[in-house]
């Protein structure tokens, strides 16, 4: 079965019908969380929603950023993953946005076609309302990257004003950035969002590379929460 491509040139995407998305099922193999719920890899992710949970005392919505020091860390499933597991608690609500505008990834994961998103929000194409997509599961919305811009600086004052919006209609507001050493752009999401979790898989992601992600992080003001170690064997 051919995956939705993520990587292709700029292209013309549609607006998304907000109910679309439980028309797919979501079955993908490394979103452990639905695939095998009783396994140890299903059991990891609720212990960080747990964590994530015992930071949180006062029940306030947070911003939680994922992001890693390279590509292929496994940043994304890992944030499904925590969506999934943080939808598991009967009252929370969680949206998982896809703030890798170069390579996303989100709506591949989950089984949906490619739509517009975080790019026409941010450049006032498209409101929030018209951004966000139901999923199948119940209390677990997403926001994909949008269509690839030849304009991709970030407007600061646009990205804080987006992640308040969603923080006062979800629980938690899981954002999926790029690298931090690949762009600026997860700095600067960094900085705006409440925690942070680097990413990063055992036995692959040099020791220097990691610490240098984590001190430019922490260096522009982020709070990191921690970092989250992937098998090497996992996918994603």
């Amino acid at each position: 079965m051919k995956l939705f491509q993520h990587d292709d040139p700029v292209q013309e995407l549609l607006p998304a019908e907000p109910d679309e998305g439980r028309e797919f099922p979501i079955t993908r193999e490394e979103l452990v969380v639905v695939s095998k719920p009783d396994g140890p890899e299903a059991e990891q992710f609720r212990r960080l929603r747990n964590s994530i949970q015992a930071l949180n005392a006062d029940g306030a919505s947070r911003s939680v950023l994922f992001t890693s020091a390279v590509e292929g860390e496994g940043k994304t499933v890992a944030s499904l993953n925590l969506a999934l597991a943080l939808r598991e608690l009967p009252h929370l609500t969680v949206c998982v946005v896809d703030a890798n505008r170069f390579h996303p990834s989100v709506e591949g994961y989950l089984g949906l076609p490619r739509r517009q998103g975080l790019n026409e929000v941010l450049s006032g194409k498209l409101t929030i309302d018209q951004a966000v997509r139901r999923t199948s599961l119940k209390r677990f919305d997403v926001m994909g990257a949008g269509a690839q811009t030849a304009d991709p600086v970030f407007n600061v004052d646009r990205v804080r004003s987006v992640l308040n919006a969603l923080k006062r209609r979800y629980d938690y507001v899981l954002v999926d950035a790029p690298p931090v050493l690949n762009t600026a752009h997860s700095s600067l999401l960094a900085a705006l969002a409440d925690g942070i979790l680097l990413v990063v898989r055992i036995g692959s992601t040099p020791k220097g590379l990691v610490e240098e992600a984590y001190t430019m992080v922490e260096g522009l003001g982020g709070n990191v929460l921690g970092t989250l170690a992937l098998g090497a064997d996992d996918l994603g």
